[in-house]
């Protein structure tokens, strides 16, 4: 089951990817006085370095959520199908052991 875990937990990250990228940068450019926003770069000095070109470039990022989200959705259902595949599987499994065993 902890594979299960696992393959859920890439699923989400893969999914929310680009809102965690959108959210750090909106961050990072608040919490230094820095103008952010699609129209362009602006400056963005962070301990003497521009990084403004970065801050849009995490910013843009976002719009790949256009993709994960989706993309995310159908594997999250593939995951649900294989969890409950495996659950049936497993229980059929150990009811046959059990009438062996009687």
């Amino acid at each position: 089951m902890v594979w299960y875990a696992l393959a859920l937990a890439v699923i989400i990250l893969f999914a929310i990817a680009p809102l965690l990228s959108v959210l750090i940068a909106s961050a990072i450019a608040e919490a230094n006085g820095c103008v952010l926003h699609e129209g362009g770069v602006n400056p963005c000095v962070i301990g003497a370095v521009d990084r403004g070109e970065t801050l849009l470039t995490m910013f843009f990022l976002g719009w790949l959520m256009l993709m994960t989200l989706p993309a995310g959705a159908v594997a999250f259902l593939i995951w649900i199908v294989a969890l409950i595949a495996h659950l049936v599987l497993r229980s059929r499994t150990r009811q046959t052991r059990t009438e062996l065993c009687t």
